[in-house]
């Protein structure tokens, strides 16, 4: 079972990661782009891959990960919390913030923790 408070507590171990609120749901940014937000309705988290990890996900996981017409748009997925995996959870969450943050964060980041691994 994955809480938001668990997504909380990783993110924000995160250099230049903020939490605030995005359409009415706990939200988390890196460079005012989102990582995750949490959306409220479904009280889970929503991720946003490339569309063929979203498709593969959706078809491999279906018991885990779904989907809404709104979301579809979007180009996210949602996950039951109380299927996903929290470890899987932290690598994907960790190599979007690797895309998101800044270069110089990233650079002095790597230097500080050079075998971090999420």
């Amino acid at each position: 079972m994955v809480t938001l408070n668990d997504i909380r507590q990783f993110l924000l171990s995160l250099p230049d990661v903020s939490e605030g609120m995005s359409w009415d749901s706990v939200s988390f940014k890196v460079n005012k782009k989102i990582i995750l937000f949490w959306n409220a309705k479904y009280d889970s988290p929503v991720f946003s891959f490339a569309p063929e990890e979203n498709e593969f996900l959706l078809e491999a996981d279906s018991d885990t990960f779904f989907t809404t017409d709104h979301h579809r748009k979007f180009n996210c997925i949602l996950a039951r919390p109380e299927m996903l995996d929290l470890s899987w959870a932290k690598v994907k969450l960790y190599e979007k913030w690797r895309r998101l943050v800044s270069k110089k964060t990233l650079k002095q980041f790597d230097l500080d923790y050079p075998n971090y691994s999420a």
